[in-house]
């Protein structure tokens, strides 16, 4: 607490309205095989201190590594310097959205060992076991297994009195399969805030999947290529998900439809203008983002701004509802209280509004996968991402997937290869016709989205049923026609 006193205090001698201090050590790490060979390791821990306030009605940002109270002070006067020159260059900003305040407050991630107090040795012979499985078996060419860990600690002060200690843990493990002309096929288990358990079977039947991977490398190159046309696309959440974070997670963040982030990584189309009004899918669309929920990627006790984590609305009965916020967003669109959204990769960097875990909620007395595929006469099953392309306005893309199955009067009929789909996000979200229940609910998610200048990594997860969207325009990306 001398080194936030420090800061805090320099702070408001020099006349700050609002200032916080952020004490930060990022630890991440991981190792990568090659056909059950060590090829890399990674043990890398970034550490810092960071001040931010608000002065003269602009901001102030300032990050020194030494965490010491010299250092913290020294970092509160840049900063104040900084408001103090930006003011006069662009005017006051709107005033940031309030909070309580969050005295002596402590959150740890639920986990139960620690990805890094497993010793190299361990981690290594655990993916060496996997990749001797893989490539033991008939038409597996090579076998990639890599794991990358990450262990967060944060400490957040500000001068309205919160004080909050926090940890976080992820884990992303994945094995990849490459048969002797190319083709890939990787496994569907997804980035977790979990410990080293994870791997061990922990909420994910590791096992079975490895087991089931050189099956559907063979597969994939026994498929037959996808004759262009519309189709109803059955998908499942492994699939899913990375579509709701393109075009339903980054469309429906603030500072997007604010116009702040369209030099980087693009715009939105749901634009504020639209909000209670845009018929953003069917009446069957209901998307929430929380930042609540255990084991997601973007969950937290509270954000980089000292906001708590919190639960609500985006997308409900289809119609644009809600936006994920930071403080400064959302003061500037006349909200009371942030979404709890701010997030800094590092204490080098400055927070700023990022995914929470957006997710398409399940029909509570929805049907299940094999029923959604008995409806559909003509159509795709699609699992697990793969590539993905979408405009600077988050309206028209192109996706494809690791496994393709060819439906036919409601059963499956092999697989396809060169399959990609192409929408607008409003078509596409219109066009949701089945929502499964939810025991076809699954949780995904991306460890390393990138946003901001100078670029940030960030982490969030992304849940769904199983859904079919219906009449859906289906490309081959470059195989042989189809018979």
């Amino acid at each position: 607490m001398r080194i936030a006193d420090a800061a805090l205090g320099r702070a408001a001698a020099l006349g700050a309205a609002h200032a916080a201090v952020r004490v930060a050590r990022m630890r991440q790490g991981g190792v990568l095989l090659h056909d059950g060979e060590l090829r890399a390791a990674q043990d890398v821990t970034d550490s810092g201190l960071a001040v931010r306030v608000r002065h003269g009605g602009a901001w102030g940002f300032a990050a020194v590594p030494e965490m010491t109270p010299e250092g913290a002070a020294d970092a509160a006067a840049r900063a104040v310097e900084l408001a103090r020159c930006t003011a006069g260059l662009f005017g006051p900003a709107a005033e940031p959205a309030g909070e309580p305040v969050h005295r002596d407050r402590t959150w740890v991630s639920p986990h139960r060992l620690a990805p890094f107090a497993v010793p190299e040795s361990q981690r290594v012979a655990l993916l060496a076991d996997w990749a001797a499985r893989l490539t033991a078996a008939p038409g597996v060419a090579h076998a990639v297994t890599k794991v990358r860990m990450a262990h967060e600690h944060t400490f957040y002060a500000d001068l309205a009195g919160s004080s909050i200690t926090q940890q976080r843990v992820r884990v992303h493990p994945m094995a990849i399969v490459m048969s002797h002309d190319g083709r890939t096929q990787r496994t569907l288990g997804p980035p977790v805030a979990r410990g080293w358990e994870y791997l061990l079977g922990e909420a994910w039947d590791w096992d079975r999947e490895l087991a089931g991977l050189p099956g559907l490398l063979a597969g994939k190159v026994a498929a037959e290529p996808v004759r262009p046309g519309r189709y109803d696309l059955v998908m499942a959440p492994s699939h899913l998900w990375l579509t709701i974070h393109e075009s339903v997670g980054h469309a429906t963040e603030l500072d997007r439809a604010l116009g702040h982030e369209v030099s980087y990584a693009g715009g939105t189309f749901a634009t504020p203008d639209k909000l209670g009004k845009l018929r953003y899918g069917s009446e069957l669309m209901h998307v929430t983002a929380d930042r609540t929920t255990e084991h997601e990627l973007a969950t937290a006790g509270y954000d980089d701004e000292g906001v708590a984590a919190q639960r609500w609305d985006v997308v409900r009965g289809g119609v644009l509802c809600g936006y994920q916020t930071d403080r400064a967003t959302a003061g500037a669109a006349g909200q009371p209280r942030s979404t709890g959204c701010a997030y800094a990769e590092s204490a080098r960097h400055l927070p700023i509004a990022r995914l929470a875990n957006v997710s398409l909620r399940p029909d509570p007395d929805g049907p299940d996968t094999d029923a959604l595929i008995a409806g559909v006469t003509d159509g795709i099953y699609l699992a697990g991402s793969d590539s993905f392309s979408i405009d600077m306005q988050r309206r028209q893309f192109q996706f494809s997937a690791q496994t393709c199955l060819r439906i036919r009067n409601g059963r499956l009929a092999g697989q396809l290869r060169g399959v990609a789909y192409q929408a607008d996000t409003l078509s596409f979200w219109r066009a949701l016709r089945a929502v499964g229940g939810p025991q076809t609910y699954g949780s995904f998610g991306a460890d390393l989205c990138g946003k901001g200048q100078p670029v940030q990594a960030a982490a969030a997860s992304h849940g769904a049923p199983a859904a079919v969207f219906e009449g859906i325009r289906v490309v081959n990306t470059g195989e042989e026609d189809g018979a």
